[in-house]
């Protein structure tokens, strides 16, 4: 059996080969360290090789890392240090319904925006405000679900999502098992509805749900070991299902048969946002680490390193046609209504488990 692909391994043989960033060094002062959360494994790695040398660098802001987990544990975990005045980091990683629950909980401060002029390279999807238009989250790196398949067992490559539910790949398809990471039901309202707006209500929803029920059939593996079945993928025991773009790229670079396809409907770009707990101290420092993020340099070190799509436009940025393609798509991607999990989110659990029962 081949072993698992390893973003660490590709991380490790890269790094020989890594520029540094072209920032302009900033004078040093008496600046207090400030603690950053990302996720842990290759992000958190990725970042302390290639992003937060160079932020001490040209900041003169020492970095200690902190790895946090992606779930609704994070949250959980920044709601009880408020209670005791008390963060438990000064600026982290974010995504999903979790980011909007913190913003709605005024668990986060709002950021000075005079204090990140790199804001300006961001657009207003990647600004997320408060009711009252403060600041809360702004975005710091995106990454692609798409369509990947095994070559070797499937030579006739999909080009649309509604490929899935043909009856030729029944028992065939790997796909995430929670209705808040797998995006399906946008999946599907994209592939058969003509869009996302279906989902605006229950009945709405409940319609989708009906036809996405139809896909069961063709599932072999709900997965939530993202490792289990990209090694699955690899081996060509489950040969086709959605997977992230980024780490199907870098097997395939490897020599696996693995493809991923961004579907003519889209792939489903999911985004994290860097937010700061309410009683962080080190503010200006935060600013300083966000407008750094935000830097063009920045962003096309992490699409390089990490495999992530960048928040800016990719032309203030120096990547080349072939370094974006491997991280992005020029077709429109399918966004996901972070909002419906918010209004609707025990009552879509109970239909996801229902579904997933038969």
């Amino acid at each position: 059996m081949k072993p698992t692909f390893s973003r660490r391994h590709f991380l490790g043989t890269a790094a020989a080969g890594a520029a540094a960033l072209s920032m302009p060094s900033i004078a040093r002062a008496d600046k207090s360290p400030i603690k950053v959360g990302t996720y842990g494994g290759f992000f958190e790695d990725s970042f302390k090789e290639f992003v937060y040398p160079e932020f001490t660098k040209a900041t003169g802001i020492e970095v200690e890392s902190v790895a946090v987990p992606t779930g609704e544990a994070w949250l959980v975990q920044i709601k009880n240090a408020a209670r005791a005045k008390q963060a438990p980091v000064d600026v982290s990683m974010m995504a999903g319904v979790n980011r909007l629950r913190g913003v709605l909980q005024g668990l986060f401060q709002v950021y000075d925006e005079s204090k990140i002029p790199n804001l300006a390279n961001l657009s207003d999807t990647f600004k997320a405000r408060d009711v009252d238009g403060g600041l809360q989250a702004v975005g710091a790196v995106s990454w692609y679900i798409t369509l990947c398949t095994n070559t070797d067992e499937i030579s006739e490559v999909p080009t649309s999502w509604g490929d899935m539910w043909d009856p030729k790949y029944e028992d065939t398809l790997g796909l995430l098992a929670l209705s808040t990471n797998s995006y399906l039901l946008e999946v599907t309202a994209a592939t058969f509805f003509g869009g996302t707006d279906i989902l605006s209500t229950k009945e709405g929803i409940e319609q989708v749900f009906a036809k996405l029920a139809e896909v069961r059939s063709n599932v072999r593996l709900w997965y939530r070991d993202e490792g289990a079945f990209q090694q699955a993928l690899q081996d060509g025991e489950i040969p086709m299902g959605q997977y992230y773009h980024d780490v199907a790229g870098l097997a395939a670079a490897e020599g696996f048969p693995v493809l991923s396809t961004f579907p003519k409907e889209g792939g489903i770009l999911d985004s994290g946002y860097w937010i700061t707990p309410k009683h962080a101290k080190p503010v200006d420092e935060v600013h300083e680490f966000i407008n750094f993020t935000s830097d063009p340099a920045t962003q096309a070190t992490l699409a390089r390193y990490l495999g992530t799509a960048p928040v800016i436009d990719p032309a203030l940025t120096d990547l080349t046609a072939d370094e974006l393609a491997a991280v992005s798509s020029p077709k429109s991607p399918i966004i996901p209504r972070y909002d419906i999990y918010m209004e609707h989110g025990d009552w879509i659990a109970d239909k996801w488990s229902q579904m997933l029962g038969g």
